[in-house]
């Protein structure tokens, strides 16, 4: 009895340990996030937007506003109505610099994008509250900065940044924010981990940034915390907290926050010139997928594939070539197309970097000269569509055909798809009536005979084009006629 007590205490204990061992404790048996919070937590903001929405064209009292019922009851008294309501928005953010009584403080780019409009209003630990103004917003990657003057005897905790490419996947993170801004649960905490990071091609809204690169931590994010800090285990800022993916509107465990280098290169630029100064290097990347990397014959399905080389630019002038496939820029290695993207982005502007492809299976090394990317560039010359293009199963057409001249198509070379055959792979796979295709298999199509000679004499399984979508875009797809 006595050994077998002796065992069951060794397994409880053993239990216990367990159970409590997977939270960290400092030596007085406390958590390590009470001193984190106790240095930090005063330095996050509460944000709050007021600002006027116009009611759109026809949306006053109808119908006794619109012209035509007044046309037959002119005598009913018109009602005034308002042009405009007031809106209001909540969110938070953090002090992180201080110059004399000017306190600088980060947040997102859609908590105060309507302050232009509107009034900021931003309230600090101690409830003082301050009239802000902004400093300067940045879509693209959805940071905005903005500045309040203090009183001089108005207490101050500055955030410190850290170093978001550093962190790992597993390491500790600690959420501070306003969720759900309305009830005044200011400064929450919350604690998790870094659950994955270089997430990218998230679809957040109508305006999704155009450079993602996002932290993602099961830390608890809900509406409100947008703004406020991620922070690691020591204290610092990995992150500025941005989304929530759910179906309720609350936390499911996946938020996301920006990593705090895009914030500290955009907040040294807006302070600094007013706007984010970009590198350009004049290309229009592609996504590599399975398929492509079959057909581009690449040992991973990694780099981004050169899909359009634009004229006088800096990628033009080192010589890169549409079908190149980009693995390194400047050192850094390019796994997809939003690496690529923020590499290029953040590279220095008027200086010579290496840039590593893959042409004709050899890697070869260009010398690229970037630029600062001009601000007309719009965000639509990024974009590229990633879907695989189906199979053949489509009837073409010649350029001076009816087809073109209808829709006013003005292109000299290639042929016009026309019609897509369902129950086809090019019917499952995204390849649409209107798309022109330029090259098949790297050999130039200039006309339906072109096409004709090229496909009949096809062994792969997999096909390469090169066309010019709908929307004017350029890219590389592949066709896989291997169906079973």
């Amino acid at each position: 009895m006595v050994k077998k007590s002796i065992l069951i205490t060794f397994i409880i204990i053993s239990i216990s340990l367990n159970l409590f061992s997977q939270y960290p404790v400092t030596k007085d048996n406390k958590s390590p996030f009470v001193e984190v919070v106790k240095r930090i937590r005063e330095s996050v903001v509460n944000v709050r937007v007021e600002y006027e929405v116009e009611y759109s064209q026809g949306s006053g009292n109808f119908p006794f506003d619109d012209d035509f019922f007044r046309f037959f009851f002119p005598d009913i008294p018109r009602t005034p109505q308002p042009k405009s309501r007031k809106s209001l928005s909540m969110g938070s953010g953090f002090i992180f610099k201080q110059d004399g009584r000017e306190l600088f403080i980060i947040t997102n780019n859609h908590v105060v994008e309507n302050g232009e409009n509107g009034e900021i209003t931003v309230t600090l630990a101690d409830k003082a509250q301050y009239t802000a103004t902004i400093v300067g917003l940045d879509a693209e990657t959805d940071l905005a900065l903005i500045k309040i003057e203090v009183e001089k005897d108005e207490k101050v905790t500055i955030a410190p940044l850290g170093d978001s490419d550093n962190i790992e996947i597993g390491d500790w993170a600690i959420a501070i924010g306003n969720p759900f801004g309305q009830l005044g649960l200011e400064r929450t905490v919350t604690v998790g981990v870094i659950s994955a990071t270089g997430r990218a091609n998230l679809q957040l809204g109508m305006d999704s940034p155009l450079y993602q690169d996002y932290i993602q931590t099961d830390a608890a994010i809900n509406p409100g915390n947008s703004g406020g800090p991620l922070l690691n285990i020591d204290g610092e800022v990995i992150g500025v907290n941005a989304a929530i993916t759910s179906t309720s509107g609350g936390n499911l465990g996946i938020g996301f926050a920006i990593p705090i280098n895009f914030a500290k290169k955009v907040s040294s630029d807006l302070i600094d010139e007013g706007k984010v100064t970009r590198a350009y290097i004049g290309i229009l990347p592609q996504e590599i997928n399975y398929d492509l990397r079959k057909s581009l014959k690449l040992d991973e399905v990694k780099g981004v594939l050169v899909a359009k080389v634009e004229k006088d630019t800096p990628a033009e002038k080192a010589g890169l070539k549409k079908g190149d496939v980009i693995i390194n820029v400047n050192g850094k290695d390019i796994p997809n197309v939003a690496k690529f993207r923020i590499v290029i982005a953040n590279s220095e502007i008027g200086k010579e970097i290496p840039i590593t492809i893959i042409r004709d299976k050899k890697e070869k090394i260009l010398d690229v000269n970037l630029i600062q990317r001009p601000d007309d560039l719009s965000k639509a010359s990024y974009k590229e569509d990633s879907e695989s293009v189906s199979s053949l199963g489509m009837e073409v057409e010649n350029l001076n055909g009816d087809f073109a001249r209808k829709n006013n198509i003005e292109e000299k070379d290639g042929v016009i798809i026309t019609k897509i055959k369902s129950n086809s792979p090019a019917s499952k796979s995204g390849l649409r009536v209107g798309d022109i295709i330029l090259e098949i298999n790297q050999q130039v199509v200039r006309d339906i005979s072109d096409f004709n000679e090229i496909t009949e004499n096809m062994e792969e399984d997999i096909v390469l084009l090169y066309i010019k979508t709908l929307n004017g875009n350029f890219q590389f797809v592949t066709i896989n006629l291997d169906t079973e």
